[in-house]
């Protein structure tokens, strides 16, 4: 099967047995240029094609790596369980077929769930972590997301990329049934990382979120402090001194969905992070 109409094609790609599924992957760039290579993972029911402009933009600088989750895209379900901690491992086990030992990870809404997994469960192969629309804890969502989840059908789906890509693998009206129960139930109870978890992240963070996001904003500044965010120094001298450990970006009227096609305006700010380009200091006196 012929990968996915992408602004940029794939240098390499294809199938790995990665963990019990037979997963997708592609790379976009050179894995041995200078700058780390960016694993981009995308949110639930997307799969690698899902987000083109990002790739296209970050490749222009740096290797870029995705993947189709289990069920997602080209990669099949199997009756393994579905978790974060799963796909987390899934991701690292690709970076080692490929031999990064080390990547910037940047995940949206469920990949972003899984980016700080990945950035816990094996925190040597993380440099930095960008976090965009995403949460840490289930409480972290509005409530109305989940029930949102929860009434979740497969007419919902009827026609869309998601079905086909399922159903050209895997067909049967039972097995796709089965699949979206599983995607309910993961992203329905979400996951529980610990504040002492949080702090325990060694990989500088950005944190990215809509000011109309399905994530609370009070829920997105508590994942800025517990990463490091926040400078009493700066404060009191009205600059930074350091480049930040932490960064929090919220976009004005800017929902969950919004947030993924705003590539323009934030991969500037995510790269300056990715490259630890010092904060301008503008002279005012």
């Amino acid at each position: 099967m012929e990968g996915p109409t992408m602004g940029t094609k794939p240098s390499r790609g294809g199938y790995l047995p990665i963990n019990g599924l037979k997963l997708y992957h592609e790379v976009h760039g050179d894995l041995g240029a200078s700058k780390a290579p960016l694993l981009l993972i995308p949110g639930a029911f997307m799969a690698a094609d899902s987000m083109p402009d990002w790739v296209e933009a970050f490749a222009r600088e740096r290797a870029v790596i995705v993947f189709d989750q289990q069920g997602h895209g080209r990669t099949p379900d199997t009756s393994r369980e579905m978790s974060y901690e799963q796909f987390a491992d899934d991701g690292a086990e690709l970076l080692r077929a490929l031999e990064v030992e080390r990547a910037d990870v940047m995940g949206y809404s469920q990949g972003g769930g899984v980016a700080l997994q990945l950035a816990i469960r094996h925190p040597a192969m993380v440099n930095k972590l960008v976090s965009m629309s995403a949460t840490f804890r289930k409480e972290g969502w509005y409530p109305t997301v989940l029930e949102s989840i929860g009434g979740l059908t497969a007419k919902d789906f009827a026609g869309t990329p998601v079905e086909t890509a399922f159903k050209a693998h895997t067909p049967g009206a039972k097995a796709y049934d089965a699949y979206l129960e599983k995607m309910k139930a993961l992203n329905i109870n979400d996951q529980n990382i610990s504040d002492e978890e949080m702090r325990s992240i060694s990989a500088k963070t950005m944190v990215i979120v809509g000011d109309a996001d399905g994530v609370t904003l009070e829920h997105a500044l508590a994942m800025f402090k517990l990463r490091g965010g926040g400078d009493v120094a700066a404060a009191a001298a009205g600059l930074l001194q350091k480049v930040p450990d932490a960064r929090l970006v919220v976009l004005p009227a800017m929902s969950h969905i919004g947030l993924s096609g705003e590539s323009e305006l934030l991969i500037p700010l995510v790269s300056r992070f990715l490259d630890d380009v010092p904060p301008k200091v503008p002279e005012l006196f």
